[in-house]
């Protein structure tokens, strides 16, 4: 590659031409701010916090968009430079609903860092400011726009990343707001829920719907059998909020703070992500032998869930009839665990925590009621666990590692890989390939799905027979692999999740998450697999055990009338 020298803040730097000034500052380890910009994402210039002086040229160059040249000299700390950032932020606080006490994103706010490293203490431009209603209308999300400040992240994440396009900037000048077209409700328009626009938004804008208070007054009444389940995500994330390396594995700490905040017994969605291995295992053998329906495609992520039925319906048929581990969760909770110890259903309340906000809208689907109550009563992210655990002054780091209660406690390593991307896939095969041959898999780990690349494929070779198996995460590249599949490309399994990166990158996780905090998470998804002593889902006691006492088999009538369940197709827009 060709390349150019310039000079930034008196230093010499050689960088490939084409590159941006921003980009040249960062590999000098100059640091310029920035608010509206994602690489590779939205790099706009919209809020012109990234301005600097380029000698020659008359006005400021927003640095996120600005090519470098040969012999170019820029400036990123001049008074001019400094007048000029502090001025955009001062324009952007004074449309802004100022209540950071109690925002959800205090403490946690670039537009309140921005503000506080530029040194403003007040905000000199008072005037007519914008008035919108907030947007409550779905179970997962709410959008406040009177605290968005047009920097459009959620709209390019949406749209470039996810390929939604559920919201976009709607009116002009003063009167832009970020927005459904005709500014109609989330829950009228193809939203699916997943909360990536959340991860992404700078302020708060966009936050979860929060079922905290809800969950606080079942713990806090006698007349309550308050369980909880976790999923395999979390363990990897929720340390994030209490200072710990993203990655770090934190599954005895994050159990101990859930009982001392009260709920009568801690389960492991892991459990039930091995039940859903034995279903899904056996559904895919089936269809695989029969040659119907394929590909099969995998049916653990909700927001995917809903993208196929607003955008795809046509490959309803395809997908696996297999409840999330979630919602299989709560159906054995009520149906087989109340009973077993004594507990009347009606008085059982299930709590998921979850790494994704689209949970929280799955949890309340009508089709999620087969045990004869609401499977999943209420739905935290991993962002609001934390908030109750400070809440109830709990000191996490001080907390010692504790167990899972029996039996809906007990899970493999193929368990937990639910939580990056390739590891629903990577299960499945540790089962399916010993349930077809009867023999032990040769090694466990299928490194061909592993990884954040958005589309895996690899062909597995089950006794002399090839398996054609594929692996998308977001749902812009589960778009590109349907759409392959629909011009004839040829596949047997197919794992779909949501989120950039599968769970660990889900809606509901710590902010920031990008994408060396969801490498340094998958590493501690792997690490936590690799330690368990049982790795195969089909060889968990506790799951054998479900089986004898109660289940049966395998797409057995109990199994079909509880676990499985089915979709609608829904309106494009």
């Amino acid at each position: 590659m060709k390349t150019v020298t310039l000079t930034i803040d008196n230093r010499k730097i050689e960088v490939e031409e084409g590159t941006t000034i921003l980009k040249a500052a960062q590999k000098a380890g100059i640091h310029i701010p920035t608010l509206c910009y994602l690489e590779a994402i939205n790099e706009i210039g919209a809020c012109r916090v990234c301005v600097v002086e380029v000698e020659g040229a008359r006005n400021l160059a927003a640095s996120c968009v600005t090519p470098v040249a040969e012999g170019m000299v820029v400036r990123t700390n001049t008074p001019r430079v400094r007048a000029a950032r502090r001025l955009n932020v001062e324009l952007l606080l004074s449309n802004h609903k100022m209540e950071c006490p109690t925002c959800i994103r205090n403490l946690n706010c670039e537009l309140q860092s921005l503000a506080q490293t530029l040194g403003i203490r007040e905000v000199r431009f008072e005037g007519v400011r914008s008035h919108y209603e907030m947007d409550t209308s779905t179970p997962a999300l709410i959008r406040d726009p009177e605290k968005c400040i047009l920097c459009r992240r959620c709209v390019a994440v949406c749209e470039k990343v996810q390929s939604v396009k559920a919201i976009a900037p709607q009116e002009r000048g003063f009167d832009t707001v970020i927005a459904p077209a005709f500014q109609e409700k989330l829950i009228n328009v193809a939203c699916v829920e997943c909360g990536q626009c959340i991860l992404v938004c700078p302020v708060g804008a966009l936050y979860e719907k929060d079922y905290t208070e809800e969950v606080w007054k079942a713990l806090a009444d006698p007349d309550k059998f308050v369980v909880v389940q976790t999923a395999p995500a979390t363990r990897v994330s929720i340390g994030q909020e209490f200072g710990y390396p993203p990655g770090t594995i934190n599954t005895g700490k994050m159990v101990a703070a859930l009982r001392r905040l009260g709920f009568d017994r801690v389960f492991d969605t892991d459990f039930t992500a091995d039940l859903t291995i034995m279903e899904e295992g056996s559904e895919f053998i089936d269809r695989f032998k029969k040659g119907e329906r394929l590909p099969l495609l995998t049916s653990c992520s909700p927001g995917w869930i809903k993208f196929i039925e607003h955008f795809y319906p046509e490959f309803l048929p395809n997908l696996s009839t297999c409840k999330s581990p979630q919602q299989m969760f709560g159906a054995i909770a009520k149906a087989y665990y109340a009973p077993k110890v004594g507990i009347d259903p009606a008085k059982m309340v299930v709590v998921s925590i979850m790494p994704c906000t689209a949970k929280k809208f799955e949890a309340q689907r009508p089709e999620m009621k087969d045990s004869g109550y609401q499977d999943v009563d209420y739905v935290l992210t991993t962002r609001e666990l934390a908030r109750m655990i400070k809440e109830a002054g709990i000191d996490f780091q001080s907390l010692p590692e504790e167990n899972y209660d029996d039996p809906l406690g007990e899970s493999t390593g193929a368990a937990v890989l639910f939580g990056a991307t390739g590891g629903v896939m990577e299960a499945a095969l540790r089962t399916a390939y010993e349930l077809i041959t009867g023999k032990e898999l040769p090694r466990l780990e299928f490194h061909e799905v592993r990884g954040l690349a958005g589309i895996k494929e690899a062909t597995v070779d089950i006794e002399g027979t090839p398996v054609r198996v594929a692996v998308a995460n977001s749902l812009g590249h589960a778009r590109k692999l349907l759409e392959r599949v629909k011009a004839g490309e040829q596949y047997h399994f197919i794992e779909i999740m949501c989120c950039p990166g599968g769970c660990i990158g889900g809606g509901g996780q710590p902010i920031p998450t990008n994408e060396e905090i969801r490498a340094q998470r998958m590493a501690g998804i792997y690490t936590a697999d690799e330690r368990m002593v049982i790795r195969k889902s089909h060889e968990n006691p506790a799951i054998q055990a479900l089986y004898r006492e109660f289940l049966g088999q395998p797409l057995g009538e109990k199994s079909h009338h509880l676990l499985h369940t089915h979709y609608t197709p829904r309106g494009k827009y």
